[in-house]
């Protein structure tokens, strides 16, 4: 019961690790890096992707997968999307109908448009819960108050993962509907590379209002047509982590676009960046998406545009005011 594993040691692996850590479990951090693995076991820190702050003494780390799950009961998946399905293959044989996998990641895969719980449900046959909501790891590392949520289908199992993540400081909720999470949680960082533009071209903070309020009804039209619950994008991991990441520097999404809004190149910006900005991948995706599903999505498209098109982000504004006027809810 006590043991947990955590499958990818990034900033927000790390500091999950170090939370139930704290708490008293027995936590086991897999790093694909011997660097981090090294530096989490020797120095208690994690100096690349979570610099100067403490980790526990228990909290322990491996680079091997097989081993890190071996005594877990419960398996938690930080891993970037794009990677889930590569790092998660590796562990197909090692998990039992006991073991309860949650992920905490945010995306969409390329080309098969699965969520990270859809692509772990397929390769681990298991179902799978999802964590979600406004989150930046420096501040819940920081102990500063954050409340996320937990969702899943069976209520007693989540109702357990909630009080396993409680603390005084991470307020868990828990709800049904772990779809409408992950869809809030993956194009969110989209929006958020606008809002990244909208800021550097100096457009002020009624454009900003506009684009997150605009934002969320692409999120909630794609999310609907997904199957999932109008509700959820008015919660946490709707709203919640869309106006959290829509408005601060401490975002990677929202950098992303500050920097495209200044002139530079995407190829600068991807080589100068140390962690994965989820949104890059996700416009890609979400874009394709839209066009299978046929849902309108016009800022998610532009954000596609500029990143993958080398259009002008400044003609994409533009060209976004400059629509069709049409009603408000449609």
């Amino acid at each position: 019961m006590s043991y947990i594993a955590v499958i990818g040691a990034g900033s927000w692996g790390t500091t999950l690790a170090s939370l139930l850590s704290k708490k008293g479990f027995d936590v086991i951090i897999w790093a694909r890096e011997k660097q981090i693995a090294d530096s989490i076991n020797l120095r208690k820190e994690n100096s690349v992707y979570l610099p100067n702050i403490n980790l526990p003494e228990m909290l322990s780390a491996t680079t091997d997968i097989v081993e890190a799950v071996k005594k877990a009961r419960f398996i938690i998946n930080a891993v970037p999307t794009q990677y889930i399905r590569t790092v998660f293959t590796q562990l197909r044989n090692s998990l039992n109908d006991e073991n309860v996998v949650v992920s905490a990641s945010k995306g969409i895969e390329k080309g098969s448009f699965k969520t990270p719980s859809m692509i772990l449900s397929e390769i681990l046959n298991k179902e799978i819960y999802v964590l979600s909501g406004p989150t930046f790891a420096i501040e819940v590392a920081q102990e500063k108050p954050t409340a996320v949520t937990i969702s899943g289908a069976e209520k007693k199992q989540r109702i357990l993962l909630q009080e396993i993540f409680s603390t005084p400081y991470f307020r868990v909720y828990e709800h049904d509907d772990p779809l409408g999470a992950e869809i809030g949680g993956a194009i969110k960082n989209v929006i958020a590379i606008a809002a990244g533009i909208c800021d550097a071209l100096e457009f002020g903070n009624n454009a900003r209002a506009a684009l997150i309020t605009r934002g969320l009804h692409e999120i909630m039209r794609l999310g609907k047509k997904m199957g999932a619950k109008e509700i959820t994008f008015s919660g946490l991991s709707g709203i919640g982590d869309l106006f959290l990441t829509c408005t601060s520097r401490l975002s990677r999404n929202y950098t992303v676009g500050y920097r495209l809004g200044k002139g530079e190149s995407f190829e600068e910006i991807s080589r100068s960046m140390l962690s994965v900005a989820e949104g890059i991948e996700t416009s890609l995706s979400a874009y394709e998406l839209s066009k299978k599903l046929d849902v309108e999505m016009p800022i998610t498209a532009e954000v596609y545009y500029v990143i993958y098109e080398g259009k002008n982000p400044a003609v994409a504004a533009q060209d976004l005011m400059n629509r069709t006027l049409k009603p408000e809810f449609y």
